[in-house]
């Protein structure tokens, strides 16, 4: 799994790519409080290799929860800027440092 960023000079906006390596799953998002963890619109895509990605757009100066929906499943991210304490999860989200 990994985050990369990309810092815009021209707008207050960090492109944001995801990329998990699922080759067995069939449905990856990444949901967060930047989405109500709702997976429409978050859905990362299948590349041949078996690895799911997307780019999204986040506004600068932020701090985000998230975490991975794989087939159902939440899994963290292993190279999250940091992790913090959900209790309404009872577990912690990775977070997103912009």
């Amino acid at each position: 799994m990994s985050i990369a960023k990309q810092y815009l000079k021209t707008k207050p906006i960090c492109k944001v790519t995801f990329t998990v390596p699922a080759e067995d799953a069939k449905k990856v998002a990444v949901v967060g409080d930047f989405n109500n963890w709702n997976p429409k619109g978050s859905m990362l895509k299948k590349l041949k290799n078996g690895t799911f990605k997307g780019t999204f757009d986040f506004p600068k100066e932020n701090t985000y929860e998230f975490r991975y929906l794989v087939d159902g499943n939440y899994v963290n991210e292993t190279e999250a800027d940091r992790y913090q304490w959900n209790e309404f999860a009872g577990s912690e989200n990775a977070v997103l440092d912009l």
